[in-house]
């Protein structure tokens, strides 16, 4: 017979051992869709079943990386206002079930990944290696722990195209790239921004290296060439149908960068997903840029 105590505990604890996998933020995870859709491969069965599980593989292994990450910062947590709420920090979580659950996500994200391509694996893998060099050492290190943040979104978009078989552009993983920094830097600009303010408390060490005009630096630097990247890539189309529709993708596509660029310069970019789902305009761009790329292959 179940005890009550424990009832009351696991009931406790359960939910809060999913907020600590941070489904909010699962949606950074939607970019494995962007090489399949921009390729033609959601199009087809096989395709969009195949990205659906990409989709949840990062879903498993970034929660378990979250997981990692939050046992290693939990003392640092605990001096912040609001991330002392988080479910580790506070004890609502114990580390150790916490580095079990996250052991647990990252052989099922692996597993999937070697459904879907032996290249896909070898992303999964790549990104939970850097991912847990970031938690446990990189994370201090100025330039290189913007890059493996940056390198975190362009694995999502790359793995997407490895997953379903999508042949990946020169220009499309350029931009990509950059635009992957783009989101990192903003990321950073906010952060710094708000601990200046006072808004908040500093729990990321690594912002002493950086000012504020280095991370304007690299993040003008990122988005024009992401930017120049994407029209690249949609004017090298060579179907004359394909290029029209690839052609005006790049007018959604840059007012959706240019829109969460007003966030940035604001200093509201500190966490990317919020701002996505919180500007209706900036997921109605999104939509049309999905599916003027998806008439692009469509037609």
């Amino acid at each position: 017979m179940t005890s009550p105590v424990l009832s009351r505990t696991t009931s406790a604890v359960l939910p809060a051992l999913v907020r600590a996998c941070r489904p909010r933020q699962w949606v950074k995870n939607v970019l494995a869709l962007a090489a399949p859709a921009a390729g033609g491969a959601l199009l087809t069965a096989d395709g969009a079943a195949r990205a659906a599980v990409a989709f949840v593989a990062f879903v498993l292994a970034s929660a378990s990386i979250y997981l990692v990450n939050d046992v290693v910062d939990a003392p640092l947590d605990r001096r912040h206002p609001t991330k002392r709420h988080r479910p580790i920090a506070s004890g609502l979580v114990p580390g150790r079930l916490a580095v079990g659950t996250a052991v647990v996500l990252a052989l099922a994200a692996t597993a999937l990944a070697w459904w879907c391509s032996s290249s896909y694996l070898i992303v999964i893998v790549t990104y939970l290696a850097l991912s847990l060099a970031y938690c446990l050492r990189l994370k201090r290190e100025p330039v290189i722990e913007l890059f493996i943040v940056a390198s975190g979104f362009l694995l999502r978009s790359i793995g997407g195209g490895l997953a379903t078989g999508t042949a990946l552009s020169t220009w499309f993983v350029l931009s990509a790239g950059f635009g992957s920094l783009f989101v990192a830097a903003g990321k950073r600009y906010a952060e710094i921004q708000r601990v200046e303010e006072g808004t908040l408390g500093e729990t990321r060490p690594v912002l002493r290296a950086y000012t504020p005009g280095y991370l304007r630096f690299v993040w003008t630097l990122s988005a024009s060439a992401v930017c120049l990247t994407y029209a690249q890539w949609a004017l090298s189309r060579p179907d004359t149908e394909v290029g029209t529709w690839a052609i005006i993708s790049i007018a959604p596509f840059l007012l959706a960068l240019l829109r969460y660029a007003v966030d940035v310069d604001r200093g509201n970019g500190g966490e990317p997903e919020e701002i996505i789902l919180r500007d209706p305009t900036l997921l109605a761009l999104g939509a049309a840029w999905l599916v003027t790329v998806l008439l692009a292959f469509a037609l």
